[in-house]
């Protein structure tokens, strides 16, 4: 795993908070950092050259969707997923795991896999964690995540146990399964709302001695409150000296409180799905686009941002475009949204840097309308 090396640079003084760069065979990625969703292969209507110029770092693929189709056959013949999309930086796959999770009607849990069916046509699909590192090392990913369960909210104690409990044996099958050198396994703490069970998975996954490790199964329907006692709980655990991954955040809030938690990698689609519903994020809170205030209003989204559409753009042009149905309009609002959570993280860093990571987070507060 020489490929694979995590740099701590700079650790905050007050919080957990830190600064690192991620070494990976597709280039350095500075840390913390938030990834863009491209779930098939595609960040949602965006070019490589327009992810490239938000200066995005490392994106994310799913390895359920892409088993699905086209089939994970097709993009090794195609000579991995890098090659077949023409993406030349880091890569994440997640397992498919949380297809576990969102598909619930479709999907049969044993100890053996899960059993699915297929949300595009019902045909029937088995993932087990030796199944889903074969999918991930044809796909050619960089960093592969361990196929596990996130359990839903709420849930009693004794199923999130025994999920948690199999979410460690389906980890050893996974770390055997792998045959590749140049691809990094991350395993995956679980445990649900309970402190106790995220101890015991926290203590038992890091034992694995693997290059990163992920917290999954927050932001699932839980308070704020639950889900920043659950990460201060893994976070007390995880290994100084490997990347820490919270999976499935995006929100402003949930970024800067993982940071604060000592977390270094986040994802999810909420700036590419809150786009196409005509939605931004500016420096003064999330604003729609579809309002009739914006009608006339000849300003850009953001006039803080570098993003090509506050560039180019006002919010009446986009209005304009998202009111018609037209796919610009969408396009513009995700290359703004993705930039805004990018240059967030990039702020984000240069405050743990320079000393100020709790001064800039409250001021981002005040300004965003968390503090009232």
């Amino acid at each position: 795993m020489s490929f694979f090396k995590y740099k701590l640079i700079k650790k905050d003084s007050r919080t957990k908070a830190r600064v690192g760069v991620l070494s990976t065979p597709h280039g350095d990625i500075p840390t913390p950092i938030f990834m863009p969703v491209g779930t098939r292969a595609t960040v949602k209507t965006l070019s490589n050259d327009e992810l490239l110029e938000l200066n995005t770092k490392i994106i994310l693929g799913n390895t359920y969707h892409l088993h699905v189709r086209p089939g994970d056959e097709l993009i090794k013949k195609a000579g991995g997923l890098h090659k077949f999309m023409n993406w030349h930086l880091p890569i994440l796959t997640d397992s498919g795991g949380f297809q576990v999770f969102s598909l619930t009607e479709k999907r049969n849990i044993t100890e053996e896999g899960v059993h699915f069916r297929s949300h595009l046509d019902g045909a029937k699909i088995f993932i087990s964690p030796e199944k889903s590192i074969q999918i991930q090392q044809n796909l050619g990913s960089d960093i592969m995540m361990a196929f596990d369960e996130c359990t839903p909210y709420p849930a009693n104690y004794e199923y999130v146990k025994d999920s948690m409990e199999r979410t460690l044996r389906w980890l050893e099958r996974c770390k055997n399964a792998q045959t590749t050198d140049n691809q990094a396994l991350f395993g995956i703490i679980q445990g649900g709302m309970y402190k106790d069970l995220r101890a015991i998975s926290a203590k038992e996954t890091v034992k694995f001695d693997l290059p990163g490790y992920a917290v999954g199964g927050l932001s699932v329907g839980e308070p704020p409150e639950v889900m920043k006692e659950m990460l201060d709980v893994c976070t007390d655990y995880m290994p100084v000296d490997k990347p820490r991954y919270n999976m499935g955040i995006g929100s402003p809030d949930y970024l800067f409180e993982s940071v604060e938690r000592g977390i270094d990698m986040c994802d999810c689609v909420l700036p590419t799905r809150i786009a196409r519903n005509g939605s931004a994020f500016t420096k003064n809170g999330r604003i729609n686009l579809k309002n009739a205030k914006y009608f006339d209003d000849f300003t850009p989204i953001d006039e803080n941002c570098d993003c090509y559409a506050c560039r180019n753009h006002t919010k009446a042009y986009i209005r304009h475009l998202v009111t018609n149905g037209e796919i610009l309009g969408g396009r513009l609002l995700s290359i703004h949204n993705i930039r805004f959570l990018l240059k967030l993280m990039e702020d984000i860093r240069q405050s743990i840097i320079d000393d100020n990571f709790l001064e800039f987070k409250h001021e981002f507060y005040k300004n965003f309308g968390y503090i009232k």
